[in-house]
C-alpha cells in the first residue's frame, strides 16, 4: 500500500505535470501523451503531430499508399510537333487524315508529376476535349469507334506511345461551332477533358483506372539517458535548486523531445543504416538503426520549392507562388503550417522599407490581410491569407544556422506522426526507471520513444527560401 500511495500523491518532477511519479522501485511510465506539452514554443512541429496527427504504427518499416485523383488531372497540351494549321472544319465535320491530335501531360498514371512528358491514358471514345486555339476554344468529340491500343496507329486508333497519346484525325469531330480557315491549334497549346456526350440506347464505353503509388517510412529509436545518480547525490540538497536530480530529469525530457523535433524536421529517412560508433560495421549500410524522414529535406527533393528575396517579396511574390501551391489537382487543403525561421518571422512583422508588411501594402491598404492570432497549442501565430488559401506562420527555433532563411510550409491533412505499437507493447514516449545494477547505490532511469514521421502528397509542402 506504501508503494501505491507514494505513486498516486507524490508530486511529479521533471515537466511539471501533476500526477505522476516516477520515484518508483523499476516501472515504466507512459509519456507519450505528455511529452508534446513541454514548452510547446520550443518544438512547434511536434506538439502540431502530436496533437492533430497521430496515428499509430504496428510495423516499424511502416508503408502507405497515395492516392491522387485522376478526374483532377485530365488536362493536356499539343505535343512540340504537332500543330494542326489552316483546319477550316465545320460542326460535324472530323479533323481529317493528316490532321491527327496527339497530346501529352506532365503527370503518370499515378498522378505523379513526371519530369518528361507522358501519354493521356486516360483518354476514350466518347469524350469531348476543349482546345485552345489561335481564335478561341475548340471542342471536340473522339468517335464512339475509336480504339485503345499499342500498335501503329491505323484509322480510328488511339495510340498511347510512351510520351504521347495520338488521336486519328478521322475520330476527332468538331462541336457547336466551325472553324475559321485562319483558325489554328498550336505546338504547346492548352486543352482538357470536359465531359462525354453519347447517344440514347448506347453500349457501355472503355474504362480507365488510375493508380496508387507506395511509399514507405521508418520508425527512429530516440533514447535518452542519465548518468548514475548515487543515493548520497540524491539525498543532499544543492545551492539553487535543492533536488539535483528533478532537475536533470528536467533537462533530460527536454532535450528527448528536442531529439525528436529535429529528426522530423531535418531527418534523413533511411533503413538499416549503421550510426557513428556500430561495433563490426563495415560500410554505412551495415547494422539495423533506422531514421525518420525530416518535412524539410523531403520536401527539398519530393516536394514544391520556392526563392523569395527579403527585399521585394510581399502579397504579390506569395500570390504567385500560392497560385501554383494551392493547385486543387495536387490534394491541397485550404490551410497551411509554415515552420518559419525567427529570420523569416521577423520579415513578416516589420513595418520598414523593404519589410513583407510594406511590400504587400504598396499603394493600396486593401491589398493586406497578414493578422498576429494566438494558436491553439500556446504559440503566437502569424496568418498570411491568399486568395488561394491561408498561411499560419510559427516561429520555429531550430530553423537556424544552414536553414535561417527558409520557412517550411506543411499541410497537416497530408503528415502524421506514427509511434510504434502492437501486440500490447506501446513504444511512444515512455520512461523507465532504475535501470542500474542491482547491486549499485544509486539510480539510473531511461526515456525511449519508437517513432516516425509519415509525409504523404509530398506535392502539398512547400519550402519557401529567402535570400
Amino acid at each position: 500500500m506504501a508503494e501505491v500511495s507514494q505513486s498516486k500523491y507524490n508530486p511529479s518532477f521533471g515537466a511539471g505535470v501533476q500526477g505522476i511519479s516516477i520515484d518508483n522501485n523499476r516501472r515504466v511510465f507512459d509519456f507519450g501523451t505528455r511529452i508534446a506539452e513541454l514548452a510547446p514554443q520550443q518544438s512547434p512541429f511536434f506538439v502540431y503531430l502530436s496533437k492533430v496527427a497521430k496515428k499509430p504504427t504496428n510495423d516499424p518499416v511502416f508503408k502507405f499508399l497515395e492516392q491522387r485523383h485522376q478526374w483532377q488531372r485530365r488536362n493536356f497540351e499539343i505535343e512540340g510537333s504537332s500543330a494542326l494549321n489552316n483546319l477550316n472544319k465545320g460542326a460535324g465535320v472530323a479533323f481529317g487524315a493528316g490532321n491527327d491530335l496527339v497530346i501529352k501531360c506532365g503527370y503518370d498514371d499515378k498522378g505523379m508529376i513526371a519530369s518528361s512528358d507522358q501519354p493521356c491514358k486516360w483518354i476514350l471514345p466518347g469524350q469531348t476535349l476543349a482546345i485552345k486555339t489561335t481564335e478561341g476554344v475548340v471542342v471536340v468529340r473522339i468517335s464512339n469507334s475509336a480504339v485503345i491500343g499499342d500498335s501503329a496507329g491505323t484509322a480510328g486508333e488511339i495510340v498511347h506511345a510512351a510520351d504521347k497519346t495520338t488521336i486519328a484525325g478521322e475520330d476527332v469531330f468538331v462541336v457547336g461551332k466551325d472553324m475559321t480557315a485562319t483558325e489554328d491549334i498550336a505546338a504547346g497549346a492548352k486543352g482538357q477533358v470536359i465531359g462525354t456526350a453519347w447517344g440514347e440506347g448506347t453500349t457501355a464505353p472503355l474504362g480507365w483506372e488510375d493508380a496508387l503509388f507506395d511509399r514507405e517510412g521508418y520508425c527512429q529509436i530516440f533514447k535518452t539517458a542519465m548518468n548514475l545518480f548515487s543515493n548520497t547525490a540524491r539525498a543532499t540538497e544543492y545551492r539553487g535548486i535543492k533536488n539535483e536530480f528533478q532537475r536533470v530529469w528536467t533537462e533530460k525530457l527536454m532535450e528527448h523531445k528536442m531529439d525528436i523535433e529535429n529528426a522530423m524536421l531535418f531527418g534523413r529517412g533511411v533503413a538499416g543504416a549503421a550510426t557513428v560508433g556500430d561495433t563490426g560495421a563495415t560500410s554505412e549500410t551495415a547494422g539495423n538503426a533506422r531514421f525518420t524522414h525530416g518535412i524539410v529535406p523531403y520536401t527539398e527533393v519530393n516536394g514544391k520549392s520556392y526563392n523569395m528575396t527579403y527585399a521585394s517579396s510581399g502579397y504579390d511574390a506569395f500570390l504567385d507562388a500560392m497560385e501554383d501551391f494551392f493547385a486543387p489537382e495536387s490534394g491541397n487543403s485550404g490551410n497551411k503550417l509554415v515552420l518559419a525561421s525567427r529570420k523569416v518571422i521577423t520579415y513578416l512583422n516589420k513595418m520598414g522599407s523593404g519589410s513583407f508588411l510594406n511590400n504587400t501594402v504598396g499603394s493600396s491598404q486593401y491589398r493586406m490581410d497578414v493578422q498576429n492570432i494566438q494558436g491553439q497549442f500556446g504559440h503566437q501565430v502569424t496568418k498570411v491569407n491568399t486568395i488561394f488559401g491561408n498561411l499560419h506562420f510559427v516561429a520555429e527555433p531550430l530553423l537556424r544556422g544552414p536553414w535561417e532563411d527558409y520557412a517550411c510550409v506543411v499541410d497537416l491533412a497530408n503528415v502524421a506522426y506514427r509511434p510504434l505499437a502492437g501486440n500490447g507493447m506501446n513504444r511512444d514516449t515512455f520512461i523507465e526507471t532504475n535501470i542500474q545494477n542491482n547491486d549499485e547505490d544509486g539510480r539510473r532511469d531511461l526515456v525511449l520513444t519508437e517513432a516516425g514521421l509519415e509525409i504523404s502528397l509530398p506535392e502539398t509542402h512547400a519550402v519557401l527560401k529567402f535570400s
